[in-house]
């Protein structure tokens, strides 16, 4: 397996674009992005567990009912939730987007972001299907990113490729996200592509699966947004034996596609609104897999604990405190916990006690861009990672006035 460039376009016969169409003020800034594939799809998705939802997910979820879809069309700048037209424009914006591809209403997947509760139109939709779908192309993918990019500071792509039956498989992706993050399914806006032959139902598999140990692990704020949404397309140009059942090649697919969701999830906590640093929780040692997912969660989701990175502060009590209240059964006079950066590593407590440590050598590795928290259990086998980011001045000042 090896990575590749092109995003959500490396993989054979997808194209993608991105223009603005106006629903942004800054005319500098795309807002509505398309990915397309030459061929019908299987397709797959995940969709956010909070009861007030997006109007795109309820028509993107009639529209997936029978596996299948050809293109996603995504906007910025408004997020067309808690609009009492929403269906409506998002339906309209399908069809329009459907005619000038030639393909059903039925095949489009739509999706948007920005801000909740936000009167919308169709208008810009209308003014920007056309050239959206001229602008289409093999190089479109970093358009397309940053099309759907609300407050995220950085463009999210990766693609890898692999043998299937002697044919070079491509799973690629691209994501936004950067605020409004702690999923309970997916993550924010995640387009995935592939040109790998494989069932509808064996696809929404391995992303129900996978997102379990992904993007579920994944957490900026502590808020789970109304439009999160992971959608995979897969369109077999790649020419491997379909894959309709579980074994070898099923496993091949399920590793690469987590490879792309990883590196995705990475990229996302690591955009974190006003974040300085990168972390990660790495939880071994549990009774099991479920106990070590809670505490690594809890820990990644504290703010205390994230303000303690802010401030490269050796605080491990907070850690020590997520746990006991993860709900994860644990016994607190086993647990150890380690600080980590490139620029080394420090015990700060063994066996639920603290234990002599140079704080200077402390905020030396905490200082670092990229922090692992390191946590042992000593309990069992099972073991965990969850990714976030520290909890900083900016998140306060970008979230005060992010709608005014």
């Amino acid at each position: 397996m090896k990575v590749v460039s092109g995003g959500v376009t490396a993989a054979k016969g997808f194209t993608a674009g991105g223009v603005h169409c106006g629903i942004r003020k800054s005319r500098t800034k795309r807002d509505l992005g398309l990915i397309y594939s030459e061929v019908p799809c299987s397709a797959a998705a995940v969709y956010t567990t909070n009861l007030v939802k997006g109007a795109p997910l309820l028509v993107t979820k009639n529209h997936l009912a029978d596996g299948v879809a050809q293109a996603c069309i995504i906007n910025s700048g408004n997020a067309n939730t808690c609009n009492a037209n929403g269906v409506e424009i998002a339906e309209q914006t399908s069809s329009l987007l459907a005619k000038e591809l030639g393909i059903k209403t039925e095949d489009v997947v739509v999706a948007s972001t920005g801000v909740i509760g936000q009167p919308m139109t169709i208008d810009p939709f209308k003014r920007g299907v056309l050239p959206l779908v001229k602008d289409l192309s093999k190089d479109g993918s970093p358009r397309a990113a940053e099309a759907i990019m609300t407050t995220d500071t950085v463009k999210k792509e990766v693609a890898v490729s692999f043998e299937l039956d002697g044919k070079e498989v491509t799973v690629g992706g691209i994501a936004k996200g950067s605020g409004m993050i702690h999923p309970n399914m997916a993550t924010m806006l995640v387009f995935i592509t592939t040109d790998c032959a494989i069932s509808p139902a064996m696809l929404q598999k391995a992303l129900s699966s996978d997102v379990k140990d992904t993007f579920n692990m994944v957490s900026v704020d502590g808020d789970t947004s109304t439009n999160d949404m992971v959608v995979v397309l897969a369109n077999g140009l790649a020419g491997n034996e379909k894959i309709e059942e579980e074994g070898e090649n099923f496993k091949t697919f399920m590793k690469a596609l987590n490879s792309v969701t990883v590196a995705l999830c990475k990229a996302l906590a690591a955009d974190g609104e006003g974040a300085t640093k990168f972390l990660e929780c790495s939880v071994t040692g549990a009774k099991t897999l479920c106990d070590a997912k809670k505490a690594a969660k809890a820990v990644i989701c504290s703010s205390l604990v994230k303000a303690a990175m802010f401030g490269s502060d050796a605080n491990w009590g907070r850690v020590l405190c997520a746990i006991g209240y993860s709900g994860a059964d644990v016994d607190v006079n086993k647990v150890d916990v380690a600080f980590c950066s490139k620029a080394g590593s420090i015990s700060v407590c063994e066996k639920g006690a603290s234990v002599d440590f140079s704080e200077e050598i402390a905020k030396k590795i905490l200082s670092e861009k990229e922090i692992t928290i390191a946590v042992t259990l000593h309990d069992g086998e099972a073991s965990s990672v969850a990714w976030g980011s520290d909890l900083t001045y900016d998140y306060v000042r970008i979230n005060g006035d992010y709608r005014t």
